[in-house]
């Protein structure tokens, strides 16, 4: 798609590949460079929500493992590209989808960061019980609270909206359902992130760019069925 940031001769080969890539996400290998977008992405305007809910981190510090993302079911959705309007990825979701007290939505669980140097990019991945929701992702001149003035800051000089619906990050009590990242992240150009709102069956974050460079989005599922959605950001 909340206010404030929210915040993968052989001890030299040994040597050389430990340098090549720091990660904390490992949903995904990265496929060569495409300069299309997907077919299942197309541009779409989209309407805030009417008042956000705050989603608090919950701290799990993105250590650095130094493997690189793992190859499986991973495959692009929006190639690498500037998004200066909306780019949407579509999914269709039987609202609800478990009858109660089951989860009505597709639900945040988890929102990891990784770095990969050798391949070129920086990624933030969100992942999701259920299905996956539908996304949209732009460049925005200011990144906007949903339903609110209020700006949300963002590190960088550039602000990267991302939006999924329908989708939810809390439980039947109000309480977050997702365990997240500090919000400063500190890579050459993903610098930070911020939850930007949870409100009627959206889900908004922005993603704090040092400039704005292209952007590709994937998607993989994870062996106990968790659907994750990655947004990788060029470094270069």
């Amino acid at each position: 798609m909340t206010l404030r940031r929210v915040p993968l001769l052989c001890i030299g080969v040994v040597a050389l590949l430990a340098a090549a890539c720091t990660s904390t996400d490992h949903d995904g290998a990265a496929p060569p460079p495409s300069t299309a977008t997907a077919p299942g992405a197309t541009a779409a305007a989209t309407t805030p929500a009417a008042t956000p809910a705050t989603i608090p981190p919950v701290a799990t510090p993105p250590a650095r493992t130094g493997q690189p993302p793992v190859a499986g079911d991973w495959h692009v959705t929006y190639g690498w590209a500037v998004p200066s309007t909306p780019a949407r990825v579509e999914h269709r979701v039987r609202v609800p989808v478990d009858p109660p007290p089951g989860e009505p939505l597709p639900t945040l669980v988890q929102v990891q960061v990784g770095d990969h140097p050798a391949e070129g990019f920086s990624r933030i991945s969100f992942a999701f019980r259920g299905p996956l929701p539908s996304y949209q992702l732009a460049y925005v001149d200011r990144l906007q609270a949903e339903g609110q003035d209020a700006v949300v800051e963002l590190p960088g000089a550039a602000d990267l909206a991302v939006r999924f619906s329908p989708a939810q990050a809390h439980d039947e009590h109000g309480r977050a359902t997702a365990s997240v990242p500090p919000a400063t992240i500190g890579y050459p150009t993903l610098r930070g992130w911020a939850a930007a709102g949870d409100f009627e069956g959206q889900v908004s974050f922005g993603l704090g760019v040092a400039r704005t460079v292209p952007v590709r989005c994937g998607e993989s599922t994870r062996p106990d069925g968790t659907h994750v959605i990655s947004v990788d950001v060029r470094r270069g």
